[in-house]
């Protein structure tokens, strides 16, 4: 199979530049037949498949992700994504009024609706940390961070990479430094599996969130919730079921009460194995090759598009992964509108069928076209959008 342009992989529509793999994914044909065979095989007998045959597929999942992102099997549960193992943390704390949450103007915003809501009912407040764009240097970033650290800040969220930016925070850095503070860390890692690579174990974060669905390409459904064995006798599912104080001597409550949420279609997660493999062979340098392919992709395609857009692309490659942005110029009469599809998104969609988004956040003036790079995507996707933008 050839490295460059396997969008045949995919069933991605043939009429459309698809330039935004970093909002939902794109799970390949294969990924998804394999998803449709554990499917066949829980509906054949059901009953067999969630008592007898889930378990030990479940377990042999995690063991799989686990080898991929450096971690210990048992510190590491399924979740259908990143943004609901941030609401499990979130529940789990036993926050008090007065309490403080650290987190970043660029974090997701459905995360800073989760901490909204934490701060709105255990009367707790959230301090917003501005990181600017391009980001700054590394210890700037940390400074920043440590900066609004008070004896009342009990949680730090931080984003391992930035959606509407794609830059990869310090998190090396910055935990240790938290926690040597007294703070607990919750890193958000939807955007970093598959795109760079992982050993949570060394991170030590005390909380990991991720995604399979989306740079590892698995089914939608597929996340992750890393828990340091010190935490995971106080961090509970978001929804409680069958689980909840019901001790095994073989297996932690931990395990336990993730282990079971109710009734669902569990195969998205189950397929994670297949889908590690499955991308590995699509370049003859395994994943490592695929990161760097996608990541020179981006490198190559960041100055075509800055030119015809006559911006600024003078960002360190080093900042970034297979996801990066660019500041749009301004033009009179044309607002960002937070919470929307962007005029430009919606008009680079209709007129020229190219899907890229076009993003802003809270405290940054400036809307960012966000790019990204996959497998199935060539140079070619990128001139045909630095034409449009042209136009």
């Amino acid at each position: 199979m050839k490295v460059c342009g396997v969008r045949d992989a995919w069933h991605l529509d043939a009429g459309i530049v698809f330039l935004n793999h970093g909002s939902f994914g794109a799970c390949p044909k294969a990924v998804l037949e394999h998803q449709q065979s554990l499917r066949l095989q829980l509906e054949r007998e059901p009953v067999r498949f969630f008592i007898r045959e889930l378990e030990p597929l479940w377990d042999a999942a995690r063991r799989a992700l686990a080898d991929f992102v450096g971690c210990d099997a048992n510190d590491l549960v399924s979740v259908p994504n990143a943004t609901t193992g941030v609401n499990a943390v979130l529940q789990s704390l036993g926050l008090q009024p007065g309490d403080d949450i650290l987190l970043a103007d660029q974090a997701y915003p459905a995360c800073r609706n989760a901490v909204r809501a934490t701060c709105e009912r255990r009367g707790t407040h959230a301090h917003v940390v501005a990181i600017p764009f391009p980001p700054p240097e590394p210890d700037a970033i940390c400074e920043a961070f440590l900066a609004q650290v008070t004896d009342r800040t009990r949680l730090a969220l931080i984003d391992h990479i930035a959606s509407p930016t794609g830059a990869i925070f310090p998190v090396e850095r910055l935990v240790p430094a938290l926690q040597d503070r007294g703070v607990r860390v919750l890193v958000d890692g939807a955007h970093a599996p598959g795109m760079i690579p992982l050993n949570l174990t060394a991170l030590g974060a005390d909380y990991y969130v991720g995604n399979c669905h989306k740079w590892m390409c698995a089914p939608k459904g597929a996340g992750f919730l890393h828990v340091a064995a010190e935490h995971q006798a106080h961090v509970r599912p978001v929804v409680v079921s069958l689980g909840y104080q019901t001790p095994r001597a073989e297996r932690s409550d931990f395990l336990t009460e993730f282990g079971w949420t109710g009734t669902q279609d569990p195969t998205a997660f189950l397929t994670v194995p297949f889908a590690i493999e499955y991308l590995a062979s699509l370049h003859p340098g395994g994943w490592a090759g695929l990161r760097a392919r996608n990541h020179s992709l981006l490198v190559e395609a960041l100055p075509i598009i800055a030119q015809s857009l006559r911006v600024d692309a003078s960002i360190d490659d080093g900042w970034f992964g297979s996801m990066a942005s660019l500041p749009l110029p301004d033009r009179d009469g044309d607002e960002p509108r937070p919470g929307m599809l962007d005029t430009w998104q919606d008009v680079l969609f209709e007129r020229y069928a190219i899907e890229v988004p076009v993003v802003s956040w809270p405290r940054h003036p400036k809307r960012l076209i966000r790019l990204s790079a996959h497998l199935h995507n060539e140079l070619g996707d990128y001139q045909a959008l630095a034409q449009a933008l042209a136009r």
